[in-house]
């Protein structure tokens, strides 16, 4: 289950791997996967031959040695030995590892979007939350992880597919009891009048946001919370216009994150040399060190080096935040 819905039933080492479970296998930083455990399953990649049934009863997080190489049909051998194999982690599919496997059905919002939109939209265990579209479902099962265990996300998409296999991830990873996913034109009807007056917020990512906003207004408690996701400052500046009518504290982001490669590295004498010459602070004389203390020298030269990755997420949208204006009535009672 990717949300525990008991607080002391909780996704860690303390949990053990079952079958009919979802696994992240974590290849490495840049590889992973989600596999459905089944009996007599097999996993093969180009670490090895991976057998589910060496995986059932295991803690999530653990370590398991795949036997041959990868490529090959049958594998071979006995699951769980060092011989000839790479090895994997089995991971707990959390939303922010369910973010980096899940499938593409739409462009979707990822961890440093959602990690805002949770936060300023306020969400805590028990809160009612409606999202329109539902899209591939990966802020979905944050949103559901925010207000569970007795909280609830109503999601509405126009593409009936999309809705369906959406909710096939939800009820695979344990989350129908949070979750309710409907198929809604919701820039062309509004939200359903059963949820007025009962969502302490709401969530859109819609291509004309501005034509929900209206339903959103009849949808919020008091004091409650809109937030609007758009690729295009063009949107943003519409959805804004139409907020104004009954919302305040109107805020746009943008995040733009960039991440760091840490790595033990090694100065060589020549870059060193090269850094004292060229415009650096004075330095003394390097010691000179016979040749048994060359071990220690390469230790004292290493470090751990830290750089800007090569590759690094650009604009992915702008997100809207807007709060409920309380009408006069409402203040004066």
């Amino acid at each position: 289950m990717m949300v525990p819905l008991d607080p002391a039933d909780k996704l860690t080492s303390q949990r053990r791997i079952a079958e009919g479970d979802t696994v992240v296998v974590y290849e490495r930083h840049d590889s992973m996967r989600a596999v459905a455990v089944r009996a007599g399953g097999v996993l093969q990649n180009r670490f090895g031959v991976f057998r589910h049934d060496d995986w059932i009863g295991r803690p999530f997080g653990s370590k398991v040695f795949g036997t041959g190489g990868g490529g090959g049909r049958d594998g071979g051998g006995k699951g769980g030995g060092k011989a000839g194999g790479g090895f994997v982690h089995l991971l707990a599919p959390t939303p922010e590892l369910w973010t980096l496997v899940l499938s593409h059905r739409t462009q979707i919002l990822y961890i440093a979007d959602i990690s805002l939109v949770v936060a300023y939209l306020e969400l805590v265990p028990g809160c009612v939350v409606l999202e329109s579209g539902t899209g591939s479902g990966s802020l979905t099962t944050s949103l559901a992880r925010a207000v569970a265990p007795h909280g609830r996300v109503h999601t509405f998409d126009f593409h009936e597919q999309r809705a369906a296999s959406a909710r096939e991830d939800f009820e695979r990873n344990g989350l129908s009891s949070l979750i309710t996913v409907s198929v809604r034109d919701i820039q062309g009807e509004g939200f359903p009048d059963a949820h007025r007056a009962a969502a302490d917020a709401v969530f859109l990512d819609l291509p004309q946001p501005w034509l929900a906003i209206p339903s959103v207004g009849l949808m919020l408690k008091q004091d409650g919370i809109l937030c609007s996701f758009s690729p295009c400052i063009e949107q943003v500046q519409r959805a804004c216009e139409a907020m104004r009518s009954c919302f305040t504290d109107i805020r746009t982001f943008e995040i733009l994150l960039r991440t760091y490669e840490v790595r033990d590295g090694a100065l060589n004498s020549g870059a060193a040399n090269k850094e004292a010459t060229v415009g650096s602070l004075p330095q003394k004389r390097r010691k000179f060190t016979a040749p048994g203390e060359n071990a220690d020298t390469a230790q004292k030269n290493s470090s751990v080096m830290v750089r800007p990755c090569s590759t690094a997420r650009g604009h992915t949208g702008y997100l809207t935040f807007a709060r409920l204006r309380v009408s006069d009535s409402q203040t004066e009672s």
